[in-house]
């Protein structure tokens, strides 16, 4: 049963039987995250590299139809958090991996 504020699946991908989900990051009210990821799929560091500057682009671009801000604006402010979290951690992931068995590598 899908948590009551869990995004929508984007629509191209719900009847695409090779498709993976790989990673959902919850927030907590009050503060903290919560993240779950499927590390079999993408193993190779530099994937993880493209993929977190792919979900920037999207989530500037979805600034921009929400609230109408330029993407460059939005881009450079991501980048500038990005490099200004990396350089000072704000937070330490915790937890450990946990075994599910139906992340399989896609076939």
């Amino acid at each position: 049963m899908p948590h009551p504020r869990e995004p929508p699946m984007p629509r191209p991908i719900a009847n695409e039987p090779k498709a993976f989900e790989i990673a959902r990051v919850w927030i907590v009210a009050g503060g903290g995250q919560h993240v779950s990821l499927s590390t079999s799929v993408m193993g190779d560091p530099a994937a993880w590299g493209i993929l977190l500057v792919n979900l920037a682009r999207h989530a500037a671009n979805a600034n921009h139809q929400t609230k109408g801000v330029d993407v460059n604006q939005s881009l450079a402010g991501i980048k500038a958090a990005f490099e200004k979290e990396w350089a000072a951690p704000t937070d330490k992931p915790i937890g450990g991996v946990v075994p599910n068995p139906q992340s399989e590598k896609p076939k």
